[in-house]
């Protein structure tokens, strides 16, 4: 599902607090901490999509990285925080290239169309969030409380686009926001899994197409 949940920046993932450099040598190392930290963050990101959160593990992510596991600890002293950075950076990028929760009516729905674009560029992104999202189903995955929120909040967020389409006088008569914005997000978690199956087919799930023309469906105009 693309996204369009808003979430704290990721480091408050850590409790970690960070402080502007004021010199020269505290600058060079701030910023290889940082370099250190996305690196850590895009593997982690690799690796759960790959194998899943629960068989990923600390020590392997450490390994790819190049850096003991000590090393890892210092940044993120526990997976689950990891885990938590790793996808507040997800939706914080996404936020920001694309600001959906920003937009207003037909506006936001484009934007969604423009993140499921972007995503086909990003597979290990896609992979990422369809297992974890699955993973997450059982209530006592790091990651349950997150996704539960996130789909609460994405749902919400959707809703309140359709709405504000409705009183721009953008939205087809009989529409019921509160009906269609779980059915928009239901469309959006499909698409993915269909593109993750057929991706390497000569005709694979054209995604941003798809979810653009099953918005036209409850729309006055197309976007």
């Amino acid at each position: 599902m693309a996204s369009v949940s808003s979430t704290p920046s990721t480091g408050q993932a850590t409790g970690q607090v960070t402080r502007p450099a004021t010199s020269g040598e505290p600058l060079r190392g701030y910023a290889k901490g940082r370099l250190r930290r996305e690196e850590i963050l895009d593997t982690a990101r690799a690796l759960f999509g790959e194998v899943g959160y629960r068989s990923a593990s600390l020590r392997e992510i450490a390994a790819r990285c190049g850096i003991s596991h000590p090393g890892l600890l210092h940044h993120f002293p526990t997976k689950e925080a990891l885990l938590e950075a790793v996808l507040q950076r997800r939706d914080a990028v996404s936020e920001e290239r694309f600001g959906v929760i920003r937009a207003r009516g037909t506006e936001a729905l484009r934007a969604l169309v423009e993140i499921v674009a972007a995503n086909v560029a990003e597979p290990g992104e896609v992979e990422l969030y369809c297992v974890l999202s699955a993973e997450s189903t059982a209530p006592d995955h790091p990651a349950h409380q997150y996704f539960t929120d996130r789909y609460v909040t994405t749902r919400a967020n959707l809703e309140r686009s359709l709405r504000e389409a409705a009183e721009d006088g953008d939205l087809r008569a009989g529409v019921d926001p509160s009906v269609h914005a779980p059915i928009v997000v239901a469309v959006m978690d499909g698409l993915q899994v269909q593109w993750l199956l057929d991706r390497d087919s000569p005709a694979p799930t054209d995604m941003p197409a798809a979810l653009r023309a099953h918005l036209n469906t409850l729309l006055t105009h197309p976007l």
